[in-house]
């Protein structure tokens, strides 16, 4: 069975590196696309259907911002399995300071070099290994501008208020990106980050192994 991959914002297939699929599974990393001017989320993620088999079981993993993108697919055929890592599964989960700036238009006032630039920061602080911190950095300078700024828009503008009808939820305790008390993930990783697929990734490891079994 194919496991479609899609990784969050600012982030590629070199995020997913540590996961690891049982024997029958074939990951299949989905690239991003050049988004259309104001283009929605619903509208982004059907296209993103394009190279999807849907004539065989598959199912969809999506990390973040790809976990959204997850959701919206997921409404256009029927996946085997539907898993969000470090993501919400309806914009009813989006903290309301996020909904409460996109109203003001401040994520249109944010420079995306300012976002790079405190990404890169971040990492200095971050729990990753060495290695894991170089390939962050190294994403978050590789990934397009327009495109970050394009998702932090799409995100905020987000319209899903129902839930999947079936879905897993991985998240982590220590999420202060999309913090887990917006949300009721089916798994909860303890201490673990918004990037925890790096630094948890035996513990998300065993339960893709039970779920996709």
């Amino acid at each position: 069975m194919k496991v479609y991959f899609i990784s969050g914002l600012g982030a590629d297939e070199r995020i997913f590196k540590n996961i690891k699929l049982p024997p029958h599974c074939e990951p299949v990393h989905l690239p991003w696309l050049e988004p259309q001017y104001a283009e929605s989320l619903a509208s982004y993620s059907k296209r993103m259907m394009a190279p999807v088999d849907v004539s065989k079981p598959f199912a969809l993993l999506g990390l973040s911002l790809g976990g959204m993108i997850a959701v919206e697919m997921a409404k256009l055929a029927s996946p085997q399995a539907l898993i969000l890592l470090s993501s919400i599964p309806s914009s009813g989960c989006l903290p309301k300071y996020y909904v409460f700036a996109g109203r003001l238009g401040l994520h249109r006032m944010l420079p995306v070099s300012l976002f790079k630039k405190a990404s890169l920061v971040k990492r200095i602080f971050s729990p990753e290994t060495k290695a894991d911190k170089r390939m962050i950095r190294q994403m978050i300078r590789d990934c397009d501008s327009s495109f970050v700024h394009w998702g932090m828009g799409a995100i905020i503008g987000w319209n899903n208020c129902d839930l999947p009808k079936t879905f897993v939820h991985i998240h982590g305790s220590g999420d202060l990106i999309l913090p887990m008390r917006f949300t009721k993930p089916t798994h909860v990783i303890k201490n673990g980050g918004h990037l925890m697929v790096l630094n948890k990734s035996v513990e998300i490891n065993a339960i893709l192994h039970t779920v996709l079994a």
